[in-house]
């Protein structure tokens, strides 16, 4: 049984700043080990109901966050930047589960420590066929592209909340409640982790029950940008088309090429956004 995991940085237990899961500020080599024992903690629990397979991409900043001889279940660890894929590099059918770990809010979310949706330089706003879309549950089109259930989530109880829609059934481990953007109540990073371990292991116990992501297709990501030259920008793209203003949408029948296209245009307005 194979597990994908995308691991991010923001929903870490303790982590409520910019300056903590970023290079070179001190306080981010703390901080990532933070993220790697949850990281850790979500293989373990996998691997304690049956898993015995594991990729984790890096999908955080500048994707090596990580300490590849420190990662549980000998995971093989996909890293770097500039992946056609992004945040889900290296899913294919082949695998059984994916495992967002340590996710956040999106930017238009309330009460989501360190929200944002990819780029909160260019991005105010994501929906997927009408409903608020973190990078949760942009990410999923690519598990509902190779029919792979997204079983677990790791982050705050918002975080939780805007995958739900998506992936009904997936299993939660909240491990802080956020106060504002900028503050979060934090559970200890030792329960942080047993919680992230159970929720891991429940996840595969019930693997034969989950479905693929629940998105209908085709799918229509409306994005509202910043201001209204991230828009004009973003309609250079084929298949993009200004929906007013400051936004645009895009509509496809094939969830990963739409996936491809929503991260072309994050690509193209963080020159202009920077």
């Amino acid at each position: 049984m194979k597990v994908f995991v995308s691991s991010d940085m923001e929903g870490t237990a303790g982590v409520v700043a910019w300056e903590q899961c970023r290079a070179p500020d001190p306080e981010y080599q703390y901080y990532r080990g933070l993220l790697q024992e949850e990281v850790n903690a979500a293989i373990e629990g996998a691997e304690a109901a049956g898993a015995t397979g594991f990729l984790v991409n890096d999908s955080h900043s500048t994707m090596a966050n990580l300490r590849p001889d420190a990662l549980a279940g000998r995971a093989r660890y996909l890293s770097g930047r500039h992946k056609p894929l992004y945040m889900m590099q290296g899913l294919d059918a082949s695998f059984d589960a994916v495992f967002f770990v340590s996710y956040h809010g999106s930017m238009s979310s309330e009460g989501a420590t360190l929200s944002h949706t990819y780029n909160p330089a260019a991005i105010s706003e994501v929906r997927l066929n009408g409903v608020v879309a973190g990078e949760s549950g942009i990410n999923a089109l690519v598990a509902l592209g190779h029919g792979v259930p997204v079983a677990l989530i790791t982050g705050d109880a918002t975080t939780l909340a805007e995958a739900q829609p998506f992936c009904p059934g997936i299993q939660g481990a909240v491990v802080k409640s956020s106060v504002s953007r900028f503050a979060a109540d934090s559970l200890h990073p030792l329960e942080a982790r047993e919680v992230i371990r159970q929720a891991a292991r429940t996840a595969i116990e019930r693997l034969e029950d989950a479905e693929p992501p629940r998105i209908a297709l085709p799918a229509t990501l409306t994005v509202r940008l910043r201001n209204a030259d991230l828009a004009e920008m973003a309609t250079w793209i084929e298949g993009v088309v200004r929906n007013d203003r400051l936004a645009v949408r895009m509509t496809d029948d094939d969830p990963v090429r739409l996936y491809r296209r929503f991260v072309t245009v994050v690509m193209l307005t963080r020159g202009i956004a920077e």
